[in-house]
């Protein structure tokens, strides 16, 4: 990869919150450790496209092996988004994609953003422009096992917050998030991790605040937020198997009394919500009791 790795928005993130970073670790291809790293996994978590260019966040899952990787550069994924997932419609060859393996158990993570190259009626692929893994931070282990997928399955629109919504977020301690560059030149699409105790995101209406924890300082997403303020956020009931996908806009607080209230935050960024999605019996898995990480234990939470 030649020059920076990053666009700019990601370094006027990086020199708003003064610091700095030559991006060691990102490539324009998979080591063959990441390529091993993805056949290992049930889920593989997405960002895609909806026709305004707006981020969905979803998850695809399967039998370990439905990743492989083919070449360096090349990632095949035999599973495709459930029929009722918002995000199903816009998974087309010539479509950025962002893509986020995290192994729970070993609390791995490693992205792979790039293009869709194909598409059949059992999968697709993608060509990988950019590879690059992240450090353990704030991801809560827990090990999921198969089940057999429940009967019912059932998708709801939301256009607000509702109890179940609030409920859900509100006893979360992890969650992704989808944004985009605005540009396909500038990195397309990406989709990243975000944990925290549970009560990290605060709830005022149909507002959602987040702290910016400690990271690798690459503002991979605050950098895209920059450039353009959509975002997309996917919250998991590790319990059920349900998810809530939202869309929303973002603004970003770099500094002052709000920032520093909050244990651990070195940032906030607050999402409008504009309308999601609540899917029932998504995912045809169940998770044994979260372990949290030392990280996350020494941060705080909204009073």
């Amino acid at each position: 990869m030649d020059g920076t790795p990053f666009h700019p928005g990601e370094l006027e993130a990086q020199a708003l919150a003064g610091v700095g970073t030559r991006g060691a670790g990102i490539r324009d291809l998979m080591p063959e450790q990441h390529r091993v790293f993805f056949g290992q996994l049930p889920l593989l978590f997405a960002a895609l496209g909806d026709e305004t260019g707006h981020p969905i966040a979803t998850v695809l899952s399967g039998e370990p092996g439905f990743i492989r990787s083919p070449t360096p550069t090349t990632l095949a994924i035999r599973a495709l988004p459930a029929s009722d997932d918002p995000a199903a419609p816009h998974l087309k060859p010539g479509q950025p994609i962002g893509l986020l393996g995290l192994e729970f158990p070993t609390r791995r993570r490693n992205r792979a953003n790039g293009l869709i190259a194909a598409r059949d009626p059992g999968g697709f692929s993608v060509a990988v422009t950019q590879s690059f893994g992240n450090c353990a931070k704030y991801i809560q282990a827990r090990t999921p096992q198969p089940i057999a997928p429940a009967d019912g399955g059932s998708i709801e629109p939301i256009a607000r917050l509702d109890d179940a919504a609030c409920a859900l977020i509100g006893r979360s301690d992890t969650f992704f998030v989808a944004s985009t560059s605005g540009a396909r030149k500038l990195g397309g699409l990406d989709i990243s991790h975000r944990g925290g105790r549970p009560g990290f995101v605060g709830i005022d209406g149909e507002v959602l605040s987040v702290p910016d924890f400690a990271g690798n300082n690459y503002f991979n997403t605050l950098g895209n937020l920059l450039r353009d303020p959509r975002a997309s956020l996917l919250f998991i009931d590790f319990e059920n198997g349900a998810m809530l996908q939202l869309q929303g806009h973002v603004e970003i607080v770099w500094s002052g009394p709000e920032v520093a209230r909050l244990t651990g935050a070195e940032r906030i960024w607050r999402l409008r919500i504009t309308g999601g999605w609540r899917r029932h019996a998504a995912l045809p898995l169940q998770w044994s009791p979260p372990e949290p990480a030392a990280t996350t234990l020494a941060t705080g939470v909204w009073a």
